[in-house]
């Protein structure tokens, strides 16, 4: 009988849920310390040019980042194992950066939470099956679904940035057309190919 072997199989997902769990706790231990984790309405201070990034490690509560990981740890490996480690990790960093701009560019509050990244995660995954011009209907589903919804809840003053999910969403959308079209670009044409 083969031995049972817990393996570290996502190592950018894992490790991004324990460092939001980590800062989940040091914040509840240290308040102080939650400037560290969000992206400010201004750029004023070391805080807020690292909380560009960090906001995504920051929640508001348990239930916050519950909420956030469930779907990161759900969707997050295969993503990880289709596109490799450094790119998920690339895409979430750039995915921080370009919802903390956003927040800065179009909010007066500040933005925590992990949000932008499950959105940018949930768009690229309905993308997995681009091909060549095809447009999936899974991926306008998607589109529709959380987008519009997210469209629509953006009128209501609920505490909720709509914002940082629309531009999450943006932002895996263009991933999976730019990863697309470099799938294709590696497809040798058959047309071209002589046979032997």
């Amino acid at each position: 009988m083969a031995k049972l072997r817990i393996t570290y199989n996502a190592p950018v997902v894992l490790t991004f849920t324990l460092a939001a769990v980590v800062a989940f706790v040091l914040v509840k231990a240290v308040p102080s310390l939650q400037g560290w984790f969000e992206a400010w309405p201004q750029l004023v201070d070391a805080h807020a040019y690292v909380g560009l990034v960090t906001h995504t490690l920051g929640h508001a509560s348990w239930e916050h980042l519950l909420g956030n990981f469930m779907l990161i740890l759900l969707i997050g490996p295969i993503l990880e194992e289709r596109h490799g480690s450094m790119a998920l990790l690339v895409m979430i960093v750039i995915t921080a950066v370009v919802t903390g701009l956003a927040n800065l560019a179009f909010s007066s509050h500040a933005l925590l939470g992990a949000s932008g990244v499950v959105f940018m995660m949930i768009l690229l995954a309905s993308m997995a099956n681009v091909r060549g011009g095809d447009v999936p209907l899974t991926f306008l589903a998607v589109a529709i679904i959380y987008m519009g919804g997210e469209i629509v809840n953006s009128f209501h003053d609920d505490g909720v940035s709509h914002m940082a999910h629309l531009v999450g969403g943006a932002v895996g959308a263009m991933f999976g057309f730019l990863g697309a079209r470099t799938r294709r670009a590696k497809q040798p044409d058959l047309k071209k190919l002589k046979p032997a």
